[in-house]
């Protein structure tokens, strides 16, 4: 049978979502406790790769097994065997064409930015920062040019393995609460380092640095050189995945982020 969980982490602890040689990464660990509930070697699918650092309120996951238990058995039993950093929060049986991955019709990335004269300390792994003043209209004016279908390798990590660096960019929202700018993009698929790269972009536009119509022109050149430096992975958290109805999968399962889903 196919199971479908949820998954919530906190990535400062581990090297990323994918398995590595060296061990310490999401999937290893969540696959060696999944395979010890089942009594048997479960690989698990997630819907996004997220990077070292990278955290998640809500990433979809699948495995196959013939071990037949309790829902709760995916949950609780596995969060009994997982390190602190990392949580099962739903487990559901699906129809085993469902795919964690390839059956999503878009993702939603929330970055969290202290923005203040201080550095942060509590939540220094939780956000990123920036201590100069922002124009949260110049970045959104900027925003307004990413929507749409678009090339986006300015926008991309030199080591970024997609296929095509085409993407549909379906929502970008910036919204201040307190000393916190919180970004929300959205889109059908993202490249390597994608919204690092483009909220590192949008902060070059609401620092001054560059007018609003400078994304316009990264995006037409097609130059990962030109756009500003792949920001901290710190604030990044992968906050939502969509898919259609018929899979069952709950819709903004994931924990909220100041108040945001």
């Amino acid at each position: 049978m196919r199971i479908a969980i949820g998954i919530e982490y906190d990535g400062s602890s581990f090297h990323g979502w994918q398995r590595q040689p060296f061990g310490s990464t999401i999937q290893d660990e969540l696959e060696a406790a999944v395979s010890k509930i089942a009594g048997e070697k479960v690989e698990v699918h997630a819907a996004g790769r997220t990077d070292r650092g990278v955290h998640a309120t809500a990433q979809i996951a699948h495995f196959d097994t013939g071990a037949i238990r309790p829902l709760q058995a995916w949950v609780r039993g596995v969060n009994s065997h997982v390190p602190d950093g990392i949580g099962v929060t739903w487990a559901r049986e699906v129809d085993e064409r469902f795919h964690a991955r390839y059956s999503a019709n878009w993702r939603r990335y929330t970055y969290l930015l202290l923005n203040h004269a201080v550095r942060p300390a509590l939540m220094s792994t939780k956000v990123g920062w920036c201590h100069h003043p922002l124009d949260l209209e110049a970045m959104r004016e900027a925003s307004v040019h990413l929507l749409g279908e678009h090339d986006f390798s300015a926008f991309r990590a030199s080591e970024c393995q997609a296929n095509t660096p085409f993407r549909e960019m379906q929502q970008i929202g910036i919204e201040r609460s307190g000393d916190y700018v919180v970004f929300e993009i959205r889109a059908n698929a993202f490249l390597h380092h994608m919204v690092r790269n483009i909220v590192g972009s949008l902060l070059y536009v609401g620092r001054g640095k560059c007018d609003p119509s400078w994304m316009k022109w990264l995006l037409e050149a097609k130059d990962r050189t030109l756009a500003a430096p792949t920001f901290s992975p710190c604030g990044l958290y992968l906050s939502e995945v969509g898919y259609d109805e018929e899979w069952g999968i709950p819709s903004g399962s994931g924990r909220e982020i100041l108040g945001r889903r």
